[in-house]
């Protein structure tokens, strides 16, 4: 359950850094910011997925304790 609530934080912070990079983006070259948002938006869902999995992942001490 905590993979989740990381996951969609991550996200919401990705998807606001996406949403104003889009917005220099459109300002300085109209033409190019949707395939920028698109291109931003897959990878932050990438490194969001990335940093959740690696908060959450298991620690080494706590496996050989047990």
């Amino acid at each position: 359950m905590q993979l989740i609530f990381y996951y969609v934080g991550f996200m919401a912070l990705g998807d606001i850094a996406d949403y104003l990079i889009g917005l220099v983006v459109e300002r300085i070259w109209p033409q190019a910011s949707l395939l920028i948002f698109l291109l931003l938006y897959f990878v932050f869902l990438w490194v969001a997925w990335l940093l959740a999995v690696k908060l959450t992942e298991p620690k080494a001490g706590r496996q050989a304790a047990r």
